[in-house]
């Protein structure tokens, strides 16, 4: 068996461009692993103190507002309520209805009523007609002059049913 002591350095190649894509393969793998985390914690912030706030707020405690409508077996409206105050059961009750609110919120567009909650409270046979004129008395006013509308309270939600009546 004969063994080669050495080569000759004209047959010696090493092939380069193989070892090169492969150090860029490794090196773009690790680039786009790469996470970058920005750490959190205190910053130290040095912010100037707020001035006074020049809007003085009343202490005005708007609550949710009740509004009831009861009804006989025949769904016609028997009574229309304003909290523990009665409206009646007209056509006028209605306005007297969003009389008594805007009395209440004391101006349309007023931002204290942004939490205000307006309750409805039907009984089970209340034909739709006076819920939806309930709704409508408790949202707002179409103003004549300018013909928009005046909103007093966006939130208005109704109360769970109740069982009909035997």
């Amino acid at each position: 068996m004969k063994f080669k002591l050495h080569l000759p350095a004209d047959k010696f190649n090493l092939p380069l461009a193989p070892m090169l894509d492969i150090a860029l393969l490794l090196m773009m793998f690790f680039v786009l692993n790469l996470k970058l985390v920005t750490p959190q914690g205190n910053l130290d912030l040095n912010l100037p103190i707020s001035a006074p706030n020049l809007v003085q707020r009343a202490d005005v405690n708007l609550t949710d507002i009740k509004v009831g409508l009861h009804s006989d077996r025949n769904g016609v409206l028997t009574e229309l309520t304003l909290g523990s105050k009665n409206l009646g059961n007209d056509d006028a009750a209605f306005d007297r209805l969003n009389r008594e609110i805007l009395q209440i919120i004391g101006r349309p567009g007023n931002p204290l009523t942004k939490d205000v909650e307006i309750e409805i409270d039907a009984d089970f046979e209340t034909q739709y007609r006076s819920v939806a004129k309930a709704l409508s008395q408790c949202t707002g006013r179409i103003d004549a002059q300018p013909k928009q509308i005046a909103r007093y309270v966006e939130k208005i939600r109704f109360a769970p049913p109740h069982k009909p009546k035997a």
